[in-house]
């Protein structure tokens, strides 16, 4: 049993313990039987169960239903539960969210039609941001949207696109030259039925998760298309990771509160020189750490998800703070648990064996590790100097 006395914080309102409780019983009910030995079909699988049961009304807001406001804090405790219970319901929530954030936040009346389908789970959705030169670079984005009267012609190429392969829609940011830099990106959204689209090539992770790389030929896309407009692209995508980056630390905490379950119940039940495991001190020093760093993330990362839900329009250092912490700290977390588990950790199929090839992404795709450091360092440095 997961430890829940977090829930007491002041961060939380009633409708988040709430919360909390239903989606741990319904992931219990309705995660377990998933096939994940097919991980395309067990992503949709995924997707179609979170849509039946009003879990993807939470993956984006609404604009046209303002009783539901944004709320991070609801956010990253959903992917903290889903993560903990399968790292790829986490993955099919977020990536719901993350591909029609820019529709939610900047789209038109028409385009959030897809919004609409996506949190009922009847249509998958990417952000397509990625390229082969341009990863944390952004500004470095070489995929162009010319303009031709009242269409845009779309070439270039993205990579390491999740959901890419078995998306309905991608949001695709291409440079259309408004000005140099960021100041010339804009965003599109892009039916996986347009012509020109080509899934050039699924890519294998080792924890593994739908991936592709995506070449256009020649798109040829209406105006309509445009989200927001020209030039807005790099807003639009900062907005949307703003959001999003807190949220990525709330699943690796995810996995490291489960990998510290396992490391518990294994300490508790395994026997060794004539008594349990966890009567030796380095095994508890193991476990106090472990504990140590669950909580120390989860107050970095309801700590901004929290300023978010209270009107700030950014949180750009406390979002880089939660991210780099959570997820450098769930990495040792759930080594630890491996070390805890001895040979059973390395064992194919194990818990542990799967958190630890499953957290290792997180510390690099929205803002690697070292990014995020020199975003708080930038923060810091700004902050000195205005006062």
């Amino acid at each position: 049993m997961s430890d829940k006395s977090f829930l007491d914080w002041p961060f939380f309102e009633d409708r988040h313990r709430a919360l909390s409780a239903m989606l741990d019983d319904w992931a219990t009910r309705n995660l377990a039987d998933i096939d994940h030995s097919d991980t395309d079909n067990a992503c949709r699988e995924i997707v179609a169960r979170l849509g039946r049961d009003g879990w993807l009304t939470h993956s984006a807001v609404d604009p046209d239903s303002p009783e539901n406001p944004l709320d991070v804090r609801a956010l990253c405790l959903i992917r903290e539960t889903l993560a903990r219970h399968d790292a790829l319901a986490d993955f099919a929530f977020a990536m719901q969210g993350l591909g029609t954030g820019a529709l939610s936040l900047f789209g038109s009346a028409e385009q959030r039609e897809w919004l609409r389908r996506s949190r009922k789970g009847e249509a998958i959705t990417a952000f397509a941001l990625t390229e082969p030169k341009s990863g944390s670079d952004v500004a470095n984005m070489e995929t162009t949207a010319t303009r031709e009267g009242d269409h845009y012609i779309l070439n270039g190429e993205k990579t390491w696109i999740s959901n890419g392969g078995i998306a309905d829609l991608y949001t695709v940011f291409a440079r259309t030259g408004e000005a140099p830099g960021a100041r010339g990106l804009s965003a599109f959204v892009l039916p996986a039925d347009t012509p020109g689209l080509d899934i050039a090539e699924r890519l294998e992770v080792m924890a593994p998760h739908p991936l592709a790389r995506l070449r256009f030929n020649n798109i040829k896309l209406p105006a309509s298309a445009l989200i927001g407009q020209p030039g807005q692209g790099f807003k639009i995508a900062m907005s949307v990771l703003d959001v999003f980056r807190s949220t990525v630390g709330a699943a690796a905490l995810g996995m490291g509160r489960r990998a510290l379950n396992e490391a518990l119940n294994r300490a508790s039940n395994r026997e060794l020189f004539g008594g349990p495991l966890s009567d030796l001190q380095m095994v508890q020093g193991h476990l106090a750490d472990m504990a140590l760093d669950v909580d120390a993330a989860a107050l970095l990362i309801y700590r901004a998800a929290w300023t978010k839900d209270q009107g700030a329009a950014r949180v750009t250092r406390e979002a880089a703070m939660a991210k780099l912490y959570a997820t450098e700290a769930a990495q040792k977390i759930i080594d630890k648990a491996v070390q805890i588990h001895g040979g059973d950790g390395v064992k194919s199929g194990h818990p542990v064996e799967k958190l630890y090839r499953e957290i290792r992404a997180l510390r690099i795709y929205e803002g690697a590790s070292d990014v995020q450091k020199i975003v708080i360092a930038r923060q810091a440095l700004e902050a000195a100097s205005a006062s």
